[in-house]
């Protein structure tokens, strides 16, 4: 009961703290930008700059904040742009740990959550909660499923695994040792490490004891360096696998030639300069460097890829809400999330998205490449 009404509480004071309808368009963005997940927050930080500044006719406010890579401050951030600032929708986390809090948030305030963080537990199962939630990087299942089926092919027969000690490890965990089996591979080890770890070096050795045909790295940017780094090193010679969070240039910086060969399925993003200049997924992402390059004069990454994608679909989603209510008011925000549900054949960065009242990521295996580190660059695997 305590807890009920503890609810209650906070959802009438988010009700009174709202502003009455406006014309602006206000969206709140919660990225990792110091801490451990830097590596994603940063270039997402940087991609405000190009994001859209009106859509739909109506002017776009974006109101950023940094989380430090803490789900508490996560959590206070959220709180803070629904009874503060009166957000319409919020981006983020960067984080899969920093964006579990948030959904009830999200849930209590009737606003929507575009994630920029990974884990299909952000989405699934659907419930009350995630009815708010949606995100635009593919579930671990879809680059799980489409990575194991392509480890098999290859003959691999016996796989170590090692993987970040969070939500994005153990999601991807999850999901290699449910599909290993089927596809008549043996999961030899289960090894875990922290993000801001300096050293792997002993459960690299773990692994190796087994003997495994190939390695699967479950982690994102550069800490993902690191496994890869010491089984080489230590003289592990079988392939290695990685996942689409490695898909940045620093990865390949800071990993050289120790990560050259790591093959992992990814986004269009990645691969986009070996696509056709007329496939949706390079139009896509030829309109994303263009204006992130005109806004900060550099090339981006994945990660900000994320968040440009959000934009994408809130561009698709604004229009139809707009037509059902004001900005900021619950009925506009009730609206997005309705117009967001009802996204079709959207092409992103990070894949070909169609959105339903069960389905808050909307890609299937078709989003999915298989990429590999070759020459110090990413390219597709033909």
């Amino acid at each position: 009961m305590r807890a009920a009404l503890t609810v209650l509480g906070l959802a009438a004071t988010m009700a009174l703290a709202m502003p009455a309808a406006r014309a602006d368009i206000k969206v709140g963005i919660v990225v990792s930008a110091t801490g451990p997940g830097s590596a994603l927050g940063q270039p997402q930080i940087k991609a405000v700059a190009a994001l859209p500044k009106e859509i739909g006719g109506e002017k776009i406010v974006y109101i950023a904040l940094d989380d430090e890579s803490d789900s508490v401050k996560g959590l206070q951030n959220a709180r803070r742009l629904v009874i503060q600032d009166g957000v319409d929708v919020i981006i983020g986390s960067s984080l899969t740990p920093v964006t579990m809090p948030m959904l009830d948030v999200a849930l209590e305030s009737r606003t929507p959550l575009l994630s920029l963080a990974a884990s299909t537990a952000i989405v699934q199962p659907m419930d009350d909660k995630r009815k708010w939630a949606f995100k635009v990087v593919p579930n671990d299942d879809i680059m799980a499923a489409a990575m194991l089926k392509y480890i098999a092919r290859t003959g691999v027969k016996t796989l170590g695994f090692i993987g970040v000690s969070d939500g994005y490890g153990e999601g991807y965990y999850q999901e290699v040792s449910k599909l290993a089996p089927t596809l008549g591979i043996t999961v030899t080890t289960h090894e875990v490490y922290a993000r801001g770890d300096t050293s792997v070096t002993g459960q690299a050795l773990k692994v190796i004891a087994t003997n495994p045909d190939a390695v699967f790295i479950a982690s994102a940017g550069t800490p993902a360096v690191l496994p890869q780094q010491a089984l080489r090193e230590r003289g592990y010679a079988g392939k290695i696998f990685q996942t689409h969070g490695v898909a940045t240039q620093e990865f390949i910086k800071l990993g050289k030639e120790n990560v050259e060969g790591a093959i992992f399925a990814g986004e269009a993003f990645s691969i986009a300069d070996d696509l056709v200049p007329e496939d949706p997924f390079r139009r896509a992402n030829d309109a994303f460097v263009s204006a992130y390059q005109a806004a900060n004069g550099d090339k981006p990454n994945i990660f900000a890829a994320h968040l440009w994608d959000t934009a994408t679909l809130l561009k698709g989603a604004i229009p139809g809400a707009l037509k059902a209510a004001k900005p900021g008011t619950p009925e506009f925000r009730a609206a997005l999330r309705d117009e967001l549900e009802r996204g079709k054949d959207v092409y992103l960065n990070n894949g070909l998205s169609t959105m339903s009242p069960t389905n808050h990521n909307g890609y299937d295996e078709r989003s999915a490449f298989l990429i590999k580190v070759e020459g110090g660059r990413f390219r597709l695997v033909k």
